[in-house]
């Protein structure tokens, strides 16, 4: 139910019936003013069509018509204020489950595309989860989502790697996970003094890389990564490898598009003579340099070169690629990978976006406000408005930058290790029982899983921040602990009424019986439509973390309020007959937002805290 969305239609058609037009704000009313929302749009309509604010505002409230959930409008001075129904108000916040339109058109995201040559840090992390949960706000807001991992195949890191495995004589023998053992030898190779004599060899195995020679090395460590990412909770759709984007011809399909634009050329003389250049002068105002090299004069092409072929066939421009299964998650769903000897993609089942989303860090920044221009240079304006780089900061790990070179980092396996057990001594210590139960592994796997995603996620993305498990972990604070723990608080409410024979499902509920405290609640669980679009409109799943505490908070509020005279207002099983049964009905949907708010994130409610 968006009833903002509702009297934002009410407000704009009464103003158009004044003859006046106006995009109405509909904005909650501060705890100290009169009515539950309000609007400043007589300021508006009187700046636009002149005349007193406080009088239009008169004129809006008598001509309003409105929508259910609404009982009365008054004009106070130029602002319109609504005082809800709390009664018909919170039935139909209670009726009305989370759901969202569909949407037209694919969007893509791209994001872990970790080098395959390590395991997952928690600096790899905030990359994951950002993406993911993207994908599934994109999800639930009605879009098709096609999820991509790139593996960069032929690059240094995984050359380091596999070298040395020979170098030093390395052979796994199983005992510990592959990309584990795997990054201890770049960490070796990177501290020995010798590294500088060693290029010749690593070379020579980027070279095999290159030729596909080693993918089979590639592919286990990668499955050894995909195993990390599942258990953090992320899905794909496609794997797309680097030697599969250039044996694609996918450089060449790109630049022969560009060469048609005006904005492309080859000097002939000066600095950049024999050049394939790019002028993004119009599209990146203020350059000092606008003149963007794709390939050098002896034919070379640039590395930004390669990304514009990528994003140009994400946008369905071209085709090219074929594909093979790769592997199934752990629901059962087929990860799909770019194979050379895999099928044509005739059905166009992937690529063809209306929008592509890169989650990449901010060091890419540049490069990718490049292959974003390249589509306005190509002519592909609207591609080019919806080509999104959402940008992140770095995870400091205890003051220091992370470095899987230097091995200053935390393992994604062991950080979620650590962070369930850390969250399930803090409520064992408070509920004992806990550690006799069945689920007790179940439990502590969702508290760990909760707060390493939230923690990632509370911060806003430009935002650089350090991680501290302790922090994380803890029941208290801005965590996913205190969200789940007030979700369960929840359901041990629901449980308990049902236990005594009480409907949970609004039977026999006195609507009007409720106060206002219970509306703030209902109010609080009304937002998530809206919060969830501003999340699409942003880019950005930090609102819904946010939101997710702010329901948390709200349901704790609720649950501790006092009456004058101190005493619990709001015991659900001791309230009036039909009072009861309308806060239980509350209490339900609240669990159901919990639920709705966590699946964004990516986020479980155990059992039991």
């Amino acid at each position: 139910m968006d009833l903002k969305a509702q009297l934002k239609a009410a407000v704009e058609a009464a103003a158009a019936e004044l003859g006046m037009p106006v995009d109405a704000a509909i904005q909650e009313t501060p705890a100290n003013k009169p009515g539950d929302y309000g609007t400043p749009a007589a300021f508006q309509m009187a700046k636009a069509a002149g005349g007193n604010p406080a009088q239009i505002a008169a004129q809006l409230a008598q001509t309003v018509k409105l929508p259910a959930g609404i009982r009365r409008v008054e004009a106070a001075g130029p602002f319109l204020n609504f005082f809800l129904d709390v009664g018909a108000f919170v039935r139909t916040v209670v009726d009305t489950p989370f759901t969202l339109p569909s949407q037209g058109g694919k969007v893509i995201i791209e994001h872990t595309s970790v080098n395959p040559n390590k395991e997952l840090h928690v600096g790899h992390l905030r990359n994951v989860v950002l993406g993911d949960s993207m994908a599934r706000i994109f999800r639930a807001a009605g879009h098709e989502v096609e999820v991509q991992n790139y593996i960069d195949d032929t690059g240094r890191q995984a050359a380091e790697s596999i070298y040395a495995m020979e170098h030093y004589g390395r052979t796994w023998d199983g005992a510990q996970k592959y990309d584990h053992w795997l990054g201890e030898g770049y960490v070796k190779l990177n501290a020995d003094p010798q590294k500088a004599e060693l290029e010749t060899e690593i070379r020579e195995v980027m070279h095999k890389l290159e030729a596909g020679l080693l993918r089979p090395v590639v592919e286990q460590t990668v499955k050894a990564q995909l195993e990390t990412c599942f258990r953090i909770g992320a899905h794909y759709d496609l794997l797309v490898w680097e030697s599969d984007v250039v044996g694609s011809g996918f450089l060449d399909q790109a630049m022969n598009i560009l060469e048609g634009s005006p904005f492309a050329s080859r000097p002939a003389e000066g600095k950049f003579a024999g050049a394939f250049v790019m002028d993004v002068s119009q599209f990146m105002p203020g350059l000092e340099e606008p003149n963007v090299v794709l390939r050098r004069s002896d034919g070379t092409a640039m590395y930004v070169a390669k990304d514009i072929g990528y994003q140009f066939w994400k946008f369905g421009l071209f085709e090219g690629m074929k594909f093979a299964p790769f592997m199934q998650d752990p629901a059962g769903h087929t990860i799909w990978t770019s194979h050379p000897a895999g099928e044509p993609d005739t059905a166009r089942r992937f690529g063809h976006a209306a929008e592509v989303i890169n989650v990449i860090d901010s060091r890419q920044k540049h490069p990718q406000m490049l292959v974003k221009s390249s589509l306005g240079v190509a002519g592909h304006q609207e591609r080019e408005a919806r080509s999104i780089h959402l940008s992140y900061e770095f995870v400091n790990l205890n003051g220091q930058t992370i470095s899987g070179r230097k091995g200053i980092t935390l393992a994604v396996d062991g950080a979620l290790e650590e962070a369930a057990r850390r969250g399930f001594a803090e409520l064992s210590a408070k509920n004992p029982d806990l550690a006799s139960r069945d689920d007790a592994p179940e439990i502590a796997r969702r508290i760990g899983v909760g707060a390493l995603r939230f923690a990632m996620l509370k911060n806003e993305p430009s935002r650089t921040f350090d991680f501290d498990l302790e922090k994380a972990s803890s029941l208290n604070g801005d965590t996913a602990p205190y969200v789940q723990y007030a979700a369960v608080r929840a359901a041990n409410i629901l449980r308990r009424a049902q236990e005594a024979g009480h409907a949970v499902d609004g039977r026999g509920a006195d609507w009007d019986a409720l106060p206002d405290v219970d509306l703030i609640l209902a109010k609080q669980v009304a937002r998530l439509p809206e919060v969830v679009a501003q999340a699409v409109r942003a880019h950005s799943p930090h609102g819904v973390a946010q939101y997710a505490l702010d329901l948390a908070t709200s349901l704790n509020a609720w649950y501790n309020a006092k009456d004058r005279q101190g005493k619990p207002a709001t015991n659900v099983l001791q309230s009036d007959e039909g009072l009861r049964e309308a806060r239980l009905a509350l209490v339900a949907r609240v669990r159901r937002a919990f639920e709705d708010t966590l699946d964004l994130i990516g986020i479980e409610i155990p059992a039991a805290m």
